[in-house]
């Protein structure tokens, strides 16, 4: 296939040649935005952005509004140890195979539709938690509950529709920061409801006030599912449903996207990525605050606001794990946001050991800040990559690295934190060393057109001959493939300006803008 000629200067503005100004910013060809001015909210990138990212934060909260209260509840249901343990695995599970189906979903109605609908169905789970009466009901409103945190596949793929290559890894970061923000905020705001409810309201008992403190989380989860389906656009030119019946936008069918999504390997490779980042933060938020509780004897409300730092750091951490990529991306390419990814997750496994091994208050929480940025800057530096996998089956991809973090998750909640085979803090520290194991798997991720870790791309391989691959002779005849060719132009600043590309129109070899 031919290739625009990119091999000398000229290559040097081709991203600005195509940006016009539309919606209020400049867009590529593609009208997606190549800005992100993070406090503004025109219409459709902008507002998406801010209804996506409340969203998943509603569902965040939602998920987590129980560990912060365990002490409570526990005492409330008769929980045991394996009791607490088998219901994080249960907030964390349930959510490995939504996010594959919503992937899914978001390919074929788009993420407006989908995401809310996710939201909706979960509610009723939040509501009724307030009535759990027995261990096994307790486990089971937690379980579907965390259907809710599938929302976060809609979130990337929605950012991934609305924000150019240039500056998705900033848009993803700070949509998906902004909404595990949840996670900290529950922690330190539900034993505060909690002791409002108490203390100012006739809910005069303990096993009362917890209870009722479960509908206002509850009820913000079912306000933003309202908001994004009223207020929300799928893409930067329509809704997914009404430019399919109207003939701009092809349907495609369900098998040959979720096809191309699992027959490509590096689909796998950063849902194992993620799964020691996002999963690493989902165990952590499920004990941090029982944790504090139990080894420093802090009461329930210090306690809280302790466990609410960790969750709290991703008002900028994630944010700059997306900022990082796209900075690496500018001068490495592709390779640079893998390397980038590599170091920061790495080094997040070896604050999660030291923490592991403190046994002082102070020294405690300071690395675990520090472990907190990093192990959510590396959840940002993912979804730098996640994109670029497929264009076909972004949604499918963004659902499988989704449901590899919930996987995670799964993992090491029962292995490290269920029942008290671990001392939390041994769990810590075990759980750091198999950080650093399993982010190894990130030097096999190598893309043909671009490279990878440790090895640059093939001769003669254009970013149109990577994403042509998902299309089959017939469909590219109906020309059902110009919009992966689109994506493809637009994504040839992930070529290393360090490396060399020959140009397949002329031969000519250079190095300038590549």
């Amino acid at each position: 296939m031919t290739s625009n000629n990119v091999g000398d200067n000229n290559n040097n503005i081709k991203d600005d040649q195509f940006e016009t100004k539309k919606f209020g910013l400049p867009v590529d060809t593609e009208n997606k935005a190549t800005v992100f001015p993070l406090f503004s909210a025109v219409n459709p990138h902008m507002r998406a952005f801010h209804l996506c990212w409340f969203q998943y934060f509603t569902c965040f909260l939602c998920t987590f509004a129980a560990p912060p209260l365990l002490p409570i509840i526990r005492d409330n249901l008769n929980l045991t140890a394996s009791d607490i343990g088998n219901a994080g695995v249960g907030s964390v599970s349930g959510a490995i195979f939504a996010r594959l189906a919503l992937g899914a979903a978001c390919d074929l109605t788009g993420p407006r539709l989908a995401s809310a609908t996710v939201c909706l169905l979960t509610v009723p789970a939040v509501f009724l938690s307030s009535m759990a009466g027995t261990p096994t009901g307790f486990f089971i409103m937690r379980f579907f509950t965390g259907f809710s945190l599938a929302t976060f596949v809609s979130t990337q793929y929605w950012m991934s529709c609305m924000f150019s290559p240039k500056v998705v890894g900033l848009a993803n970061g700070q949509s998906g920061g902004w909404g595990n923000l949840g996670g900290g905020v529950a922690n330190l705001i539900m034993p505060l409801l909690y002791s409002l409810i108490l203390n100012k309201t006739p809910a005069s008992t303990p096993f009362t006030a917890w209870r009722v403190a479960f509908f206002i989380p509850a009820f913000l989860q079912m306000f933003s599912a309202f908001a994004v389906m009223l207020f929300g656009q799928d893409l930067p030119d329509g809704n997914f449903l009404q430019m399919q019946k109207s003939g701009e936008m092809h349907k495609d069918k369900a098998s040959k996207v979720f096809y191309h999504a699992v027959t490509n390997y590096r689909s796998w490779i950063t849902a194992i990525g993620y799964g020691f980042c996002f999963g690493v933060e989902l165990a952590v938020t499920n004990i941090i605050v029982f944790y504090f509780y139990d080894r420093f004897n802090l009461n329930l409300n210090l306690a809280g606001i302790v466990g609410a730092l960790f969750g709290m750091v991703n008002i900028f951490s994630r944010s700059s794990g997306g900022w990082f990529s796209d900075f690496m991306a500018k001068k490495y390419g592709i390779r640079g946001r893998l390397w980038g990814w590599w170091g920061v997750q790495t080094l997040s496994g070896v604050m999660c050991i030291v923490m592991g091994r403190l046994d002082t208050l102070s020294a405690t929480i300071a690395v675990m800040m520090i472990f907190s940025f990093l192990v959510q800057a590396a959840e940002g530096l993912t979804f730098g990559v996640v994109p670029f996998v497929s264009r076909r089956s972004l949604g499918v991809v963004s659902g499988l690295s989704g449901a590899g973090g919930n996987a995670g998750a799964v993992i090491c909640q029962v292995i490290f934190f269920r029942g008290s085979q671990f001392k939390i803090e041994d769990g810590l520290t075990y759980m750091g060393i198999l950080i650093i194991a399993c982010t190894l798997s990130l030097g096999t991720i190598n893309f043909p057109q671009w490279g990878g870790m440790f090895f640059g791309p093939k001769p003669n391989v254009t970013e149109e001959d990577y994403y042509i691959k998902e299309w089959d002779a017939a469909e590219q005849e109906l020309g059902l493939h110009k919009v992966s060719m689109k994506f493809a132009e637009g994504s040839r600043n992930e070529r290393s300006s360090k490396g060399k590309y020959v140009s397949e129109e002329d031969g000519t070899r250079s190095t300038a803008g590549v």
